[in-house]
């Protein structure tokens, strides 16, 4: 038996609202849209991952999402230009990732990293 994927799966009552986030600014794919579920992901290959933290590394909060971008400091001008208040960074870390932390809509800490 092989593990396939690994999904997120976050409650809310306002599934527009992932548009704005996922897709608008992070440039995800809308792969399903049911009304009552929205799937976004990208055709890139990525390794399938899920994390056990202790805290967020650098005294920060477990965040519950990590998304690696190609290019953070974009990613950290299209957050702030939709309005997305930063609640970390940018920080280099010394374990090599340029990271910082912003709220989704839904109130989801999510870590924004690039490997350096």
């Amino acid at each position: 038996m092989k593990v396939r994927r690994i999904v997120a799966n976050i409650e809310t009552r306002d599934i527009a609202a992932a548009k704005r986030f996922y897709h608008d600014v992070l440039g995800l794919d809308v792969l399903m849209d049911q009304g009552w579920i929205a799937t976004y992901g990208s055709g890139e290959r990525m390794q399938a991952q899920v994390s056990f933290m202790a805290q967020g590394g650098s005294g920060t909060p477990v965040p519950d999402l990590s998304i690696e971008v190609d290019d953070v400091d974009a990613a950290l001008d299209a957050m702030k230009a939709a309005g997305f208040a930063i609640e970390y960074g940018p920080a280099d870390e010394p374990w090599d990732v340029r990271r910082f932390y912003v709220r989704d809509p839904f109130g989801r800490l999510v870590n924004i990293l690039s490997h350096r």
